[in-house]
């Protein structure tokens, strides 16, 4: 929910820049898009097809959640010169490390759960078991990074509750701003380039 909403808010700042500009919004150019796909791919079948999702044990589920983070770290290095990739690359990697030292999963406490099912779904959950489709429920003092945890919330009166960790705001701030300074126009570009070469324009 929160990389959606950095998406839309994004792509609309971006957007207001190139008009007060006078220029066609230009998306960044990025190189390896592919690795994108691919690292979706594990999550779409873990997270999102729900044929699929209950057909793979919690270990399998756990390594394609890290292997698809790992691919979309190798894709945000390759692109690291562009704007936001280093806010990017930090909250996937604080992501990864807290999954990764939490038995391949995102932990997420049973008060913060709470918020997100009604008691009556939580206590058929026990701690240290699968909760949703990327979490695992663990207390506070038995979760190894638990400040990078999924522990933050929105407003109790939001109309959409979703828990969401400190990467996952890194995340959120790198992709606002990688889409929200749009990449200059060709000419634009041409010029600063012969501004470069010493070249009057």
């Amino acid at each position: 929910m929160i990389l959606l909403l950095a998406i839309a808010a994004g792509l609309l700042a971006g957007a207001g820049w190139a008009h007060w500009h006078k220029q066609p919004y230009q998306a960044p150019d990025l190189h390896h898009l592919w690795l994108v796909s691919v690292a979706f791919l594990p999550q779409f079948m873990v997270i999102y097809l729900p044929i699929t999702r209950k057909l793979f044990p919690d270990w399998l589920a756990a390594g394609f959640l890290l292997a698809s983070h790992i691919m979309l770290l190798v894709f945000v290095w390759i692109n690291r010169r562009r704007l936001g990739m280093s806010i990017l690359l930090c909250g996937l990697a604080l992501n990864l490390t807290v999954m990764t030292a939490n038995n391949g999963f995102m932990p997420i406490s049973p008060q913060t759960a709470s918020r997100l099912v009604s008691e009556d779904i939580l206590r058929n959950v026990s701690t240290g078991s699968r909760f949703g489709v990327k979490d695992i429920l663990l207390h506070p003092q038995d979760t190894r990074f638990e400040w990078l945890a999924d522990r933050f919330l929105p407003p109790a009166g939001f109309p959409y509750q979703v828990a969401f960790s400190l990467g996952d705001v890194f995340i959120a701030l790198g992709v606002f701003w990688l889409l929200a300074r749009p990449a200059p126009s060709a000419q634009i570009t041409k010029r600063f380039a012969n501004i470069n070469r010493g070249v009057s324009v």
